[in-house]
């Protein structure tokens, strides 16, 4: 687009290069960021023992329920600022940068006040093992007093990475992980903070992966420059990143609610298969570092080139990602299901745990390659600004009917591969569909 090196345009020159070259600090950036949260996990495991690992771990699917929806309607602003970025409207550009932000404020004060109420009410509402309570409550707790910290930062990453700028985020986010690593070890060990410990390190670490990457936006002369005083609404654009981001948020929040389904199946269990299920959540996480980045680069490669009208090289694109995307999940899980025990050792020495967390691999490893094309499409959908398309499979596939498989086979046998098993079911389910879909719409005048 410009001169300036640290945007990155996909509108000209190689697809695939401009894909992996974007990716690449991505894929750095997620995996300091799985690191900046597998941090609290491993060394509250390593350090507290099981019951306060399973506290720490039976928080993530409510920190996800809480961020989910407004994470989803900030990818609808990132479809937004991503085509008048290919377009070169620059005024469209600044106001919907200015949009975002004072929407990214407004969220994560709300997040707030929510988090911080309710937290006890929804812990049992999920069936938290009382051995853990205490901690799940003050861990959560403690995270929701920074959950704005958490908004803001992914809204201003998501302006950068939009706008074609990988590279800043991932230095910023390198910073606050090794800072939150170096607090966590102090609270935790010097300070005898526990579980609250972990909580205020990861408060005070998205603090300043924030603060850096504001600071970015507001000095650098990129054309996503920000202004303090020009952070409002737009009313039109408002509307137009809610119409693109709507169903993200619906369909992160409908996940969400399902995740905490499961969640509450895994606490009938006992503490000590939280524990065990949360180390495995922590590799899962780790696993999909890179199919995150290259799902994030194929939305961006998809909304720059349709905003430009480069419809052909929008095909390019995503089937160059998508074929991309499987591979390296389908790699990943077969390493991952080999090194299992070993994995899973990491978190905790428990055999108990460990014995969890294998079962946990084995029965989902193998089949990432589908969950990774499910991604992939989606992103694709959404980068078209067809977010509606795997909200409604998502909603349908990955929330409804996982909820009713869990619930008629947990009446039938209470075992735990078989809360396992709804993973690669309704990922194989959704895969189907999506592909079906792509394969027969005319996807590409979706930003038209």
């Amino acid at each position: 687009m410009s001169s300036t090196t640290s945007t990155l345009d996909f509108t000209q020159g190689s697809l695939g290069k401009n894909i992996i070259k974007f990716s690449v600090p991505l894929f750095l950036g997620n995996l300091f960021q799985q690191l900046y949260n597998a941090a609290d996990s491993l060394i509250v495991g390593n350090t507290l023992g099981p019951q306060a690992l399973a506290s720490v771990a039976s928080s993530g699917s409510l920190i996800f329920i809480m961020v989910g929806f407004f994470n989803g309607l900030a990818i609808g602003a990132g479809v937004v600022i991503s085509k008048y970025f290919g377009a070169r409207n620059h005024e469209r550009l600044k106001k919907a940068i200015h949009t975002d932000l004072a929407f990214g404020l407004v969220a994560g004060l709300f997040l707030t006040v929510f988090g911080v109420l309710l937290t006890p009410s929804i812990l049992r509402w999920m069936r938290t093992p009382a051995d853990i309570m205490q901690g799940s409550v003050t861990y959560f707790r403690i995270y929701s007093f920074g959950i704005l910290f958490c908004v803001m930062y992914n809204i201003t990453m998501g302006i950068m990475n939009a706008t074609g700028d990988s590279r800043h985020p991932l230095i910023y986010l390198m910073i606050s992980s090794a800072t939150n690593i170096v607090l966590d070890l102090f609270f935790i060990k010097v300070l005898h903070w526990g579980v609250g410990g972990a909580a205020a390190a990861t408060t005070i670490g998205q603090a300043l992966s924030f603060v850096l990457c504001m600071f970015r936006l507001i000095r650098t002369n990129e054309v996503y420059k920000v202004y303090i005083r020009e952070i409002r609404f737009d009313i039109p654009l408002l509307k137009e990143i809610v119409r693109y981001g709507l169903p993200s948020g619906i369909q992160n929040s409908v996940i969400a609610i399902a995740n905490v389904f499961v969640q509450s199946n895994y606490n009938t269990f006992s503490s000590i298969a939280v524990a065990g299920i949360g180390a495995y959540m922590k590799i899962e996480g780790f696993a999909f570092i890179p199919i995150n980045a290259f799902v994030a680069a194929i939305t961006t490669c998809i909304g720059q080139n349709l905003g430009a009208g480069e419809h052909q090289r929008a095909k390019q694109g995503a089937r160059f990602g998508i074929i991309v995307c499987m591979v390296l999940a389908e790699s990943i899980g077969l390493l991952e299901f080999i090194f299992a025990k070993h994995l899973i050792g990491l978190f905790n020495s428990d055999p108990e745990v460990i014995a969890y967390g294998v079962r946990q691999i084995h029965v989902e490893s193998l089949f990432y390659c589908l969950l990774a094309l499910s991604h992939s499409i989606a992103g694709v959908m959404r980068g078209a600004g067809k977010a509606k398309i795997p909200m409604f499979v998502m909603l349908g596939v990955w929330c409804i009917f996982r909820v009713l498989y869990i619930t008629v086979a947990m009446s039938i046998s209470h075992t735990v591969e078989l809360v396992f098993a709804a993973y690669p079911i309704t990922w194989t389910i959704s895969s189907i569909i999506f592909l079906i879909y792509m394969l027969r719409s005319d996807w590409v005048h979706g930003l038209e």
